[in-house]
């Protein structure tokens, strides 16, 4: 059942829950004043041809643009990760020269 919001003529609100089949509230049922319905915009997906997914903000689009975001970054931190593992062997090798020379003495 869709809950419906009314307005008081001093501009407050309030929802009630109604069926589709019952008649709009012509008083309010808590002070007995007048009261009317209001009406909102309904949400519209238009489809087909001469409209664009980019029209509409969507959760899809959201996580595309996250995912882009992420593989770009994850493409950049890997040629820098690379770089970054060479640089922690280079210092692994140099760690261990000086255990094998100590070694020696």
């Amino acid at each position: 059942m869709p809950i419906y919001e009314y307005r008081r003529p001093d501009g407050s609100t309030f929802e009630i829950v109604q069926s589709f089949s019952d008649e709009p509230l012509k008083v309010d049922p808590d002070s007995g004043v007048p009261v009317e319905r209001v009406l909102h915009a309904p949400a519209v997906h238009f489809k087909g041809k001469g409209f664009y997914n980019t029209d509409y903000g969507t959760r899809r689009r959201q996580r595309e643009t996250a995912a882009a975001a992420e593989k770009s970054s994850d493409s950049s931190s890997s040629s820098s990760s690379s770089s970054q593992d060479s640089k922690k062997s280079e210092p692994a090798k140099k760690e261990s020269k000086p255990v094998s020379s100590s070694s020696k003495d």
